[in-house]
C-alpha cells in the first residue's frame, strides 16, 4: 500500500514537472537570446568604443562578472520568495540589459555598455536555474531529463540570438547593433510572461533552514568532481568562445562568419540536449561529463589546426557539444549530492564556484588574444581537461570503493 502511495506521487510530481518543463524550456530559448546577442556583438561593440584593443572583451568579462555575481542571490531569493520571484527579477534584469546597451552604443559609452553586459550576466545568472528548477520534485528518474530537456530549448536561442542581430544590426545606421539590443529588451518582456505561469511556489519554513551544513555537503568527493568539472567546462568554453569573434575579425574574416559561427555553436551547445539526459541515464553522469571534457580539447586542437572560416566554425561546433555533454553531466552530479530541503543553498554555490572562476578567466580571454593570438588561446584548454579527467577518475574510484565496503559490511545469513 505505502508503495503504492509513493508511486502515486511520484507520478503527480513527474507531471507538474513536465508542465515547468515546457515553460522552462520556452524562457530558456527567449533567455538565451540575450546571451547570444551579447556574446555575438560584445567583443566587436568593446572594440569599437573601448580606450585600448586589449579592452575589447571586458564587455564580455563583465558579464560572466554578473553571472558571478547572481548566482548566490539568485539562491537567497529562490528560498525566502519562491523560485519565480527570483525568475522575474531576472527578466526585469533583461529588459535594462538592452535598453542600457542601446542607449551606450547611441552615445559611445564603453563603461554604459560594460554596465548593460554586467545586468545581463545577472539575467543569465538567474536563467542558469531553469535546469535546476525543472527537476524540483520530479522522480528521480526523471530528473536528469527534466534537466535536459530545459537546456533543449537553447537551441532556439541558438537560432534567435544571432539571426536577431542578423536582421537588426544595420536597421540605425550609423549605430551598428543599437537596435539589435533594444529587440532583445522586448525578448526578455516575452520571457518574463512565459515564466510568470511556473508553478514554483514560495518553500515552506523547514525548507529555508533544514539539512546539512555547505561545508560538509561540499566536502563529498562527488560534490567536488561535479563542481570542479563545472568550473573547467563551463569557463574553457567562454575562454573559446569569447575571443572567437574577435580573432575572426583579426584574421580577416566577416562579422557574417563570426555570427554563423556563434549560431552554430550555440545550437552544438543545447541540441545534444535532446537526448544527453538519456545518454545520462544509461551511462551514468560521470562518462558524460569525460565526454564533453574530451570534445572540449578535441575543439581546441582543430582551433590550433588553422585559420579558415571553416576551422573557427569546427572549433565552436565541436566546443559546444563538448560543453553541453560536460555542463549537464556535472549538474546531474549536483542533484546526486543534496537533499530536497539543501538544493537552493547548493545549487546556488555550485553556480557561484563556477561563474566565479569563468568571471576570473574571461577578463584574461582580452589579454590572451591581444598580446599572444589565437593559439594560445586554444592552448590554455588542456591542462584544465587534464586535471577534471583525473578528479573525475578518483571520485568514481571512491564510490565504487565505498559500495564495495558497504556491502562487504553486511552481515551473510548465516551471521
Amino acid at each position: 500500500m505505502l508503495d503504492t502511495t509513493i508511486a502515486t506521487e511520484e507520478i503527480a510530481n513527474d507531471a507538474r514537472a513536465r508542465a515547468n518543463v515546457l515553460r522552462l524550456a520556452a524562457a530558456q530559448a527567449l533567455t538565451g537570446a540575450n546571451s547570444a546577442v551579447i556574446f555575438a556583438t560584445g567583443s566587436i561593440v568593446g572594440a569599437t568604443l573601448a580606450p585600448s584593443i586589449s579592452l575589447a572583451t571586458v564587455p564580455l568579462s563583465m558579464y560572466v562578472l554578473g553571472l558571478a555575481a547572481g548566482t548566490l542571490p539568485t539562491g537567497a531569493i529562490s528560498r525566502a520568495y519562491g523560485r519565480r520571484t527570483a525568475f522575474i527579477i531576472g527578466t526585469f534584469c533583461g529588459v535594462l540589459t538592452g535598453a542600457l546597451a542601446a542607449i551606450a552604443v547611441l552615445h559611445a559609452s564603453f563603461w554604459l555598455f560594460c554596465g548593460a553586459t554586467f545586468l545581463g550576466g545577472l539575467y543569465g545568472a538567474v536563467a542558469q536555474s531553469y535546469r535546476f528548477a525543472a527537476a524540483d520534485g520530479a522522480s528521480t528518474a526523471f530528473r536528469p531529463k527534466a534537466v535536459s530537456w530545459v537546456m533543449a530549448g537553447g537551441v532556439f536561442a541558438g537560432v534567435l540570438g544571432p539571426q536577431l542581430v542578423q536582421w537588426t544590426m544595420d536597421i540605425w545606421p550609423p549605430y551598428l547593433f543599437a537596435f539589435s539590443f533594444v529587440v532583445q529588451a522586448f525578448v526578455a518582456l516575452v520571457a518574463m510572461a512565459v515564466l510568470w505561469g511556473v508553478d514554483a511556489p514560495k518553500p515552506a519554513p523547514s525548507d529555508m533552514h533544514g539539512g546539512r551544513p555547505l561545508f560538509e555537503i561540499a566536502r563529498q568527493p562527488r560534490f567536488i568532481a561535479a563542481a570542479l568539472c563545472g568550473v573547467i567546462a563551463y569557463p574553457m568554453m567562454n575562454l573559446v568562445m569569447t575571443s572567437a569573434p574577435l580573432a575572426m575579425k583579426m584574421c580577416g574574416l566577416t562579422v557574417s562568419d563570426s555570427n554563423f559561427g556563434i549560431q552554430w555553436h550555440i545550437v552544438a551547445m543545447y541540441g545534444p540536449s535532446f537526448f544527453t539526459g538519456s545518454l545520462i541515464a544509461r551511462f551514468g553522469a560521470p562518462k558524460i561529463v569525460a565526454v564533453g571534457l574530451l570534445l572540449e580539447a578535441a575543439a581546441a586542437g582543430i582551433g590550433l589546426a588553422g585559420i579558415t572560416a571553416m576551422h573557427f566554425w569546427a572549433t565552436l561546433i565541436v566546443l559546444g557539444v563538448g560543453w553541453n555533454f560536460a555542463f549537464i553531466g556535472a549538474s546531474a552530479l549536483v542533484l546526486e549530492t543534496h537533499r530536497p530541503q539543501e538544493r537552493n543553498k547548493v545549487q546556488a554555490f555550485n553556480d557561484f564556484l563556477v561563474f566565479g572562476m569563468m568571471a576570473l578567466g574571461s577578463f584574461s580571454s582580452g589579454q590572451l588574444l591581444a598580446h599572444y593570438g589565437w593559439s594560445m588561446v586554444n592552448m590554455v584548454v588542456f591542462p584544465p581537461v587534464l586535471l577534471g579527467l583525473a578528479v573525475l577518475s578518483l571520485a568514481s574510484f571512491a564510490k565504487r570503493r565505498a559500495k564495495l565496503q558497504a556491502v562487504n559490511e553486511i552481515p551473510g545469513p548465516g551471521i
